[in-house]
């Protein structure tokens, strides 16, 4: 039996779908004619799409077995987006601490048990490029644990993505470079060395709407990536160059890189780096032998968002720029 028929308007529920990815899918989703449950913490998170007709804004907190259950009640797919960078450690001898051990392999688990007593078919679950049982970080630990419960009920047609770094207007991570070297004279940087294979976040939202609509996805691992390579002192001088404001880039040996991050670790405000984030780019984050890479580079769209006169960007741009319809 087909579980997929498309074109089609689903009713989907969204998890994580306030944040930077989320925002961007929840928008296209409801522009394309799905009906989209959101559930959010404070409803004043989801403010910036609450105004979007076929958004149900629900405040309920999603880790509640019974709660879930019920937002999945008639609906037709779910979407799960949930994931944090930083975790508290955990206990000697533990693959993961335990924010990880919640987000990425607890919710992943309830979602699929509320799936199954609700009668939903259809699960996407994000996942990160690196995931392994074996990664050197607790978060790619987290995210392969994450991945097996994804797919611990052989009935329901999964999809599991697994992106790189993602980029885009709002992203936390170019803005982040270029907001350091408007202050800073200088960058010290750990793990300058790290590959990436960045991509684009509009890329990602319209990868997971043709999923929905494509049976040819369910029980596929698909690595989502941007067309280039880049080391992560390049990208670093990208997001200095289209700012405006560049700065020399200095890569700190592993002890000094270890010492930075212990200390971004510690941070007043909440982390900006972690040891942890140091340990996933022990492994480059570049896409297996094979993958066809999405196709928008930061320089398609970066000058766009990172200058001081920024100009704001879409998708349509993007579209223009590689001739897609």
């Amino acid at each position: 039996m087909d579980l997929i028929r498309g074109p089609f308007c689903a009713k989907v529920l969204v998890l994580g779908g306030t944040g930077f990815i989320g925002s961007g899918l929840v928008a296209h989703l409801a522009t394309q004619g799905h009906s989209i449950i959101l559930p959010t913490r404070r409803e004043l998170h989801a403010r910036h799409l609450i105004t979007l007709p076929e958004v149900d804004a629900v405040e309920a907190d999603v880790h509640d077995e019974a709660t879930l259950t019920r937002l999945m009640a008639g609906v037709d797919a779910v979407i799960n987006l949930v994931g944090v960078l930083h975790s508290r450690r955990g206990a000697r001898g533990s693959d993961y601490g335990p924010d990880f051990a919640r987000a990425h392999v607890e919710l992943p688990r309830k979602v699929v048990a509320a799936c199954g007593r609700a009668g939903v078919h259809r699960y996407l679950h994000m996942s990160a490029l690196g995931a392994s049982p074996t990664g050197p970080s607790m978060y790619q630990r987290s995210k392969a644990a994450g991945e097996a419960a994804a797919l611990s009920n052989p009935a329901l047609a999964v999809t599991i993505f697994r992106p790189s770094v993602v980029f885009g207007e709002g992203d936390n991570f170019l803005n982040l470079f270029a907001r350091l070297q408007r202050r800073l004279p200088i960058i010290m940087l750990g793990g300058a060395d790290a590959r990436f294979q960045p991509v684009y976040v509009e890329d990602v939202v319209q990868a997971y709407t043709n999923a929905l609509e494509d049976r040819h996805t369910v029980g596929r691992v698909i690595e989502l990536v941007g067309p280039k390579v880049y080391t992560l002192r390049e990208l670093v001088r990208l997001a200095g160059r289209y700012s405006g404001h560049p700065r020399p880039v200095i890569g700190l040996p592993p002890a000094l890189a270890r010492l930075q991050a212990w200390f971004l670790e510690h941070a007043p405000g909440g982390p900006v780096m972690s040891r942890d984030n140091l340990d996933s780019m022990r492994v480059d984050n570049v896409a297996s032998p094979g993958t066809v890479p999405m196709p928008t580079a930061p320089e398609d769209v970066a000058p766009f968002y990172l200058g001081d006169q920024a100009t704001p960007t879409g998708y349509d741009h993007v579209r223009h720029i590689h001739h897609r319809a």
